[in-house]
């Protein structure tokens, strides 16, 4: 798999992005400082460079191997006047010039034919079409970034916020792009500090009342660490995949869905124009056109429906009734192993 990308090795989650497969061949990347070209790398040799990198207290692209990066490449930093680009730089990049300046060269890797774009970096780097740089909302990129029908990646990973405008994700989408949007792509880490908190929450009255210390807590905690991983990876999985089956629904859910976002729009929850969703018209133009919703539209409704579930139980009897108690305790019966005996957090807390 042939990835460019934002961010580098140092960071959280272009870091991270860049260890999840060891067939990745990432072939350029660019942050505030250095601009990285490896345009024929070996995937085992890279992945234990960027690994090592990665364990690095501090790190950038200028700490890369040199002996390591493919013929034609290199690290250049970007405050350099022009970059020479090699016969394989040039191919890798799907472009003829010989010569770039950093800011014309970082937009010819945003536009290379790769399979994956994985921004991990602040900014903002691609705007739909139609839209204007200041409404990118992102000066400091302007002269960086393109238009999503320049793009020539068939997948956009946004692990850092707002890569990439919500219009901008709609029209790569309908171009035949894979993309969610940044808010689903990132909800991992929302998800995995509910459960921190939710857990804390069940712990702190056991604390004050002094069965409790603070270092059997942290110790719980990280004990618990490798499970709630493994229920966060589940709620994400999940989440997706209702993106997926909405969208493999097509023209079929449409009425639905614009009935649902009429309702929403009726009783002041939802605001199409902000959201960037489709209006009465603009869906009837989809349904001729044979096309549905896109995913980042999808991913829009999926968050208005939860918010609007929520806000139904809450206003309902079913949180106070009794039979659903039990269901309650579920929620916080997190289990964990530790040697030979698994333990539940409910079963600790009362036995300390």
């Amino acid at each position: 798999m042939d990835v460019i990308g934002v961010g580098d090795m140092s960071g959280d989650v272009f870091g991270n992005g860049m260890l999840l497969s060891r067939a990745i061949r990432l072939v350029a990347a660019f942050d505030h400082r250095h601009i990285f070209l490896d345009p024929n790398p070996n995937p085992e040799a890279s992945f234990a460079e960027r690994q090592r990198m990665f364990d690095l207290p501090r790190s950038s692209w200028a700490d890369y191997n040199p002996g390591l990066i493919s013929p034609g490449g290199g690290v250049f930093p970007r405050s350099a006047k022009e970059i020479p680009l090699s016969p394989e730089i040039r191919a890798m990049l799907g472009i003829a010039d010989a010569v770039l300046d950093p800011i014309t060269l970082m937009s010819a890797i945003l536009k290379a034919p790769v399979d994956l774009l994985w921004l991990g970096g602040i900014g903002t780097y691609v705007k739909a079409s139609d839209e204007t740089h200041a409404q990118a909302g992102d000066k400091t990129n302007d002269a960086v970034r393109v238009d999503a029908g320049e793009l020539r990646v068939k997948v956009i990973g946004e692990g850092a916020n707002l890569g990439v405008t919500q219009a901008g994700r709609i029209e790569f989408a309908r171009r035949g792009g894979r993309i969610n949007t940044d808010f689903i792509d990132n909800s991992a880490g929302v998800d995995c500090s509910d459960n921190e908190v939710n857990i804390k929450i069940l712990l702190d009255p056991i604390m004050s009342a002094g069965r409790m210390t603070q270092d059997v807590r942290n110790d719980l905690l990280v004990s618990m660490t490798d499970d709630v991983g493994a229920i966060v990876l589940r709620d994400n999985y999940l989440q997706t995949q209702a993106i997926s089956v909405a969208q493999a629904a097509g023209l079929q859910a449409l009425p639905a869905q614009l009935r649902f976002m009429q309702r929403l729009e009726q009783s002041g929850h939802l605001n199409r124009k902000v959201e960037g969703l489709p209006t009465d018209a603009q869906v009837t133009t989809r349904q001729l056109a044979g096309e549905g919703l896109t995913r980042p539209e999808l991913a829009v409704l999926l968050s208005y429906a939860k918010i609007n579930i929520f806000e139904q139980l809450l206003d309902s009897a079913v949180p106070d009734d009794p039979r659903l108690v039990e269901d309650l305790e579920m929620a916080f019966r997190r289990c964990w192993s530790t040697g030979s005996r698994t333990t539940c957090a409910r079963t600790a807390c009362a036995a300390n």
